[in-house]
């Protein structure tokens, strides 16, 4: 049986990583308990992941939003309709079409199954992958994360989290990625939990001040 959470274990599980870590109990007493991120395990989930690679959130909605206007459902075949025209028009780069193309190629051939992901290992998903072209460590972690809702994993190449990280802890800003690693290390086997803590706290952190 793989480590997951769900929404009746969620706040359990934030509550014993709080009662170990001074800084994680610190963003529940400041701001609550953070929301649990998760999307249906589609081909829409891996083109939202992938249009969510190093731009804002915000952009990566906004394409996504585009395409569905365009083509209603997001599906692999409806999506290889589309000409590079009509998906510049929906805010997509010549790089991001390439790799939803190549990905929406291997859901169709069979090459991958997304379905048979939910029984892999941890590892075994992310090789399954990372194997395509345009998805990284970081698309197939998020996946493992929103997707499979699988509770151990640290997302080492997301920004607002390593900051999060970062802040909380009072490290430099130059940490090496290895202690960033050990200190996430300390939250095993719920580093996914301990990740949308320190998302959670980011995102209030950087409302507050903005307003």
């Amino acid at each position: 049986m793989h480590n997951r959470f769900d929404h009746s274990n969620y706040h359990q599980i934030c509550d014993s990583l709080a009662a170990k870590d001074a800084d994680l109990a610190m963003i529940l007493d400041r701001f609550g308990y953070p929301p649990l991120w998760s999307r249906p395990n589609t081909f829409e989930s891996l083109v939202h992941i992938i249009l969510e690679q190093q731009v804002s959130l915000a952009s990566a909605l906004s394409a996504l939003n585009k395409l569905r206007e365009r083509i209603q459902q997001i599906t692999p075949a409806r999506f290889l309709l589309l000409t590079d025209e009509e998906l510049k028009a929906c805010y997509f780069s010549r790089q991001k079409t390439a790799y939803v193309r190549y990905l929406a190629e291997a859901l169709l051939s069979g090459q991958l199954n997304l379905s048979e992901l939910e029984v892999l290992t941890d590892d075994a998903v992310r090789n399954k992958l990372t194997a395509l072209k345009g998805i990284g460590n970081w698309t197939a972690d998020v996946y493992l994360m929103f997707v499979l809702q699988r509770a151990d994993v640290f997302p080492v190449g997301d920004l607002a989290a390593v900051n999060a990280l970062k802040e909380v802890k009072g490290l430099l800003k130059d940490t090496p990625r290895e202690v960033l690693i050990d200190a996430a290390n300390e939250w095993q086997p719920y580093r996914t939990v301990a990740t949308m803590m320190l998302w959670h706290y980011y995102l209030s952190i950087r409302k507050k001040q903005m307003s």
